[in-house]
């Protein structure tokens, strides 16, 4: 845990740094040629002053938001479908064979009643080559964020398929959410991973997250309303975001790849 940590924080110093002009250039387009990055929605590689600055790259073109529950962003889905109940307590599936637990990946941002009837879930693996911001799926209220330490393992199917119950060992956000029109609870579970510098919420700024010292906290909000498409924050590399919806309120839609604004899922 402690070897993920020092290097995806080494990883973040050097992610940061501003090489002089040519060499960042030609950093930046060996990055994109070596994941294959689409840039046409963005500046040209060479007018990122550092990595960061590539991989927190805002889109020069604006999206069309589908109509629906939209993604919150690019990735892949690795899995969704419906939690179910094992010795009285919520999993979802990682990847086939693999769980976590529910309860445990929120920590302490819900209440046993909000669960009762089941849940929903959509897991969203966004890699190294994705346009790395989130956004709001809808027209939401955020109620609460809890932010829960942990190690940073990578969270790519291939260690997903290693290590038992993963996204609940790592770092992570939570934001509870009330879904304005249709008024049900939902979450968004933004998880840390190796080399991912920091997760940054743009309504929360003092969020810090990747610290030497980490201390659990929850924190609720009054009136905090975030319009469908409106950006939420980004992380500083790849990573997952889990949405968990109160059961009988979503459908997700049947994808693998999946861009912020096509639809994630139907209202019910």
């Amino acid at each position: 845990m402690s070897f993920d940590r020092d290097s995806s924080r080494f990883f973040g110093i050097i992610a940061g740094f501003k090489f002089f002009k040519a060499l960042q250039s030609f950093i930046n387009e060996r990055y994109v040629n070596h994941f294959n990055i689409d840039m046409s929605e963005f500046k040209k590689p060479s007018e990122y002053e550092s990595l960061n600055a590539l991989f927190t790259r805002k889109l020069e073109k604006l999206r069309n938001l589908e109509d629906g529950f939209i993604s919150p962003s690019d990735g892949c889905i690795l899995q969704s479908g419906e939690a179910f109940l094992a010795e009285n307590e919520l999993f979802a599936f990682s990847i086939k064979g693999r769980t976590y637990s529910v309860e445990e990946l929120l920590r302490d941002n819900y209440e046993k009643e909000e669960l009762k009837n089941g849940l929903n879930y959509a897991n969203i693996y966004l890699s190294p080559k994705d346009y790395h911001r989130y956004h709001a799926p809808c027209n939401l209220q955020i109620l609460s964020l809890t932010y829960t330490s942990g190690a940073l393992f990578s969270v790519n199917e291939r260690h997903l398929s290693k290590i038992a119950n993963l996204y609940t060992q790592n770092e992570r956000v939570s934001l509870k959410c009330k879904s304005v029109e249709k008024n049900f609870i939902f979450w968004l579970v933004f998880v840390g991973a190796q080399n991912v510098g920091k997760m940054c919420f743009d309504f929360d700024k003092s969020v810090q997250t990747n610290m030497k010292t980490a201390h659990n906290f929850t924190r609720k909000y009054n009136d905090l309303i975030i319009k469908k498409g409106e950006e939420l924050g980004n992380f500083e590399l790849g990573s997952t975001i889990v949405v968990l919806s109160q059961k009988g309120h979503l459908n997700f839609e049947p994808k693998t790849r999946i861009k912020f604004g096509e639809k994630l899922a139907n209202f019910l």
